[in-house]
C-alpha cells in the first residue's frame, strides 16, 4: 500500500533476495499468481510496471564509467540505465541535485562516484533510484558492509525519505534488525522460504515470532525507535 515501509528479515536462504527480485518485476513465480502495484506478473506491459519501480544495487556503482560524477549517476536512474540520456540530461540535472542534497550529498555533486565511501555511493544510488519517481522502492542489505557511521548516515536518510515521500512504499530487506529504518511500519519474517510472522512491525519485531524466525531464544531492546537484538545465551 502506499506509504507502508516494509522490512524482510529471516536468516540466510529463506527467500528474502528472491522474493525481492519478484517484487521487481525481474523473477516471475513459478507457480501461482504475483501482483505488484496492483498488475499481474507476467502480462506484456512488464516494462511499463518496472517503471514505477525503484532500487538500490551497490553492484550498480561499479558499472558506472570511471570518471562519471555523483550528479551523472544519479541522472542515469531517468532512464534505467548506466549512462545519461543525451536528450534529457538538461531536464534530469536538477532534479538529480534536488536528490543529492535530500540524500545528504549535496557537495559531492561533482565528485568522481569512483572516490566516495561505499556509504556515500549507497546514497548516491538511493537518489538515483528515486529519479524517475517511483511507487515502490527496494533495498536489498542497502547497509551491508557499511561502517556503523556511514550505516547510520544511510538510515537518516530513509527517515527523511518518509517524511518527503510520505505515499513511496518500501521494502527493505535484511539479516540485522538494528540495520532498519526507525520508520518502518510493518514486518515480514521468512524462514525456508515460508512466512512466519506478518502485518505491523510493533507486533512482528517481537521476541517470540522472531525467536521462532530464527530458531534461536532472541531478545530485544529498543533505543530511539530502532530495534536491537541479541540471542540469548545459555539457552537452547
Amino acid at each position: 500500500m502506499p506509504g507502508e515501509r516494509w522490512a524482510v528479515v529471516g536468516p540466510n536462504g529463506a527467500g528474502k533476495t528472491t522474493l525481492l527480485s519478484v517484487a521487481g518485476a525481474t523473477l516471475f513465480p513459478s507457480e501461482g499468481t504475483a501482483r505488484v502495484l496492483g498488475r499481474a506478473l507476467g502480462a506484456p506491459d512488464v516494462r511499463a510496471l518496472r517503471a514505477g519501480i525503484g532500487a538500490v544495487d551497490a553492484r550498480v556503482a561499479a558499472a558506472f564509467r570511471p570518471r562519471m560524477t555523483a550528479v551523472e549517476a544519479v541522472m542515469t536512474g531517468a532512464a534505467a540505465s548506466i549512462v545519461p540520456l543525451a536528450d534529457g540530461r538538461a531536464a534530469a540535472r536538477p532534479r538529480a541535485r534536488a536528490l543529492l542534497e535530500l540524500m545528504g550529498c549535496g557537495p559531492l555533486a561533482e565528485r568522481r562516484v569512483a572516490t566516495l565511501s561505499r556509504g556515500e555511493q549507497q546514497r548516491v544510488l538511493l537518489a538515483r533510484a528515486l529519479m524517475p519517481r517511483p511507487r515502490l522502492l527496494l533495498l536489498d542489505e542497502p547497509t551491508a558492509g557499511l561502517d556503523l557511521p556511514a550505516r547510520e548516515a544511510f538510515l537518516d536518510r530513509l527517515e527523511a525519505l518518509a517524511a518527503s515521500h510520505p505515499k513511496l512504499a518500501v521494502v527493505q530487506v535484511g539479516h540485522r534488525l538494528e540495520e532498519l529504518a526507525g520508520s518502518t511500519t510493518h514486518a515480514l519474517l521468512l524462514r525456508r522460504g515460508a512466512v512466519v510472522a506478518s502485518g505491523a512491525a510493533g507486533e512482528v519485531l517481537r521476541e517470540e515470532p522472531l525467536s521462532r524466525c530464527f530458531e534461536a531464544p532472541v531478545r530485544l531492546a529498543r533505543v530511539g525507535g530502532r530495534v536491537l537484538a541479541v540471542i540469548e545465551r545459555g539457552r537452547p
